[in-house]
């Protein structure tokens, strides 16, 4: 008989939980779908300003018109042949891991000066002028 009884109070048990539990499993699957799909779209951006080479090894700056300091990643763009160029850089705007950030801070700052810095993954150049005047 006790093995009818442990058996009743598990079957009464296991629709509990399950009950008790999927809201809270639902709730975590939204609010990963929420995170996932802010990462997944990249902010387009299209930029003019000044290239300029960056403190970091490899890197690039670019230092719009309207002031705003851009910290630069290409694959595909060849940004050291335009060095000094007045160029119009198309691409996705990147946030990083904040983590990444207070690693690059250091040198970011010492490009931007006091002015508002972001990251710019380039997709596209085109020269406007061969040099920033």
């Amino acid at each position: 008989m006790p093995d009818r009884r442990v058996l009743k109070v598990v079957l009464w048990l296991i629709p509990i939980l399950a009950i008790t539990l999927f809201p809270l499993r639902l709730g975590g699957q939204e609010t990963g779908a929420k995170y996932g799909a802010e990462k997944a779209e990249p902010e387009p951006q299209t930029v003019t300003g000044c290239l300029q080479k960056g403190e970091e090894p490899g890197g690039f700056v670019l230092t719009a018109d309207d002031g705003q300091v851009w910290e630069l990643t290409s694959l595909k763009v060849k940004l050291a042949e335009h060095v000094g160029h007045k160029v119009k850089l198309s691409g996705s705007r990147i946030y990083e891991s904040e983590e990444h950030e207070k690693k690059m801070e250091a040198s970011e700052k010492k490009e931007a000066g006091s002015k508002e810095y972001a990251d710019l993954k380039v997709s596209s150049l085109e020269m406007v002028s061969d040099s920033c005047k």
